[in-house]
């Protein structure tokens, strides 16, 4: 009898992500994604010039978000998302379009369709903490 993989359980969601490289191949779209798209122009001027760190920083955090290895904090140090993106005023709208620029990033990768849908599922959570940790340090009013 055979067994159906259970994402978020070991490294099964890593794994259906294609592993590091898949992950670098899907932030390197998200943040093509965020270059091109005219609705992203506030949250691409949060960061820098070059977007080298934070692809990085983001492909390795989610390798051990996901089950894989824990590459964010070999080589970056512990990170708490929330508290860490709180540094910046990040409202509702921001977090929209964090994640509309995931969401068509996901879609250009070559997942199974339960999985994609499982990914930004889950990313939907931190998204919604890093508003809630935003609005308790800069006073940012609910929506």
């Amino acid at each position: 009898m055979q067994q159906t993989a259970v994402y978020g359980v070991d490294d099964v969601s890593y794994q259906s992500a294609g592993g590091i490289e898949g992950l670098r191949r899907l932030v390197a779209d998200f943040y093509r994604l965020m270059d091109e798209l005219p609705e992203a122009r506030a949250l691409r001027q949060l960061h820098g010039e070059s977007l080298t760190l934070a692809s990085d920083k983001l492909a390795c955090f989610l390798s051990g978000w996901l089950g894989g290895p824990k590459l964010f904090s070999e080589q970056y140090g512990a990170i708490a998302i929330p508290s860490f993106h709180a540094q910046w005023p990040i409202d509702e709208a921001l977090s929209q379009s964090w994640l509309n620029c995931m969401a068509q990033a996901i879609t250009l990768q070559p997942y199974d369709p339960a999985f994609a849908d499982y990914l930004l599922r889950q990313l939907r959570m931190p998204a919604q903490r890093i508003v809630q940790a935003s609005r308790n340090r800069h006073g940012i009013a609910g929506q």
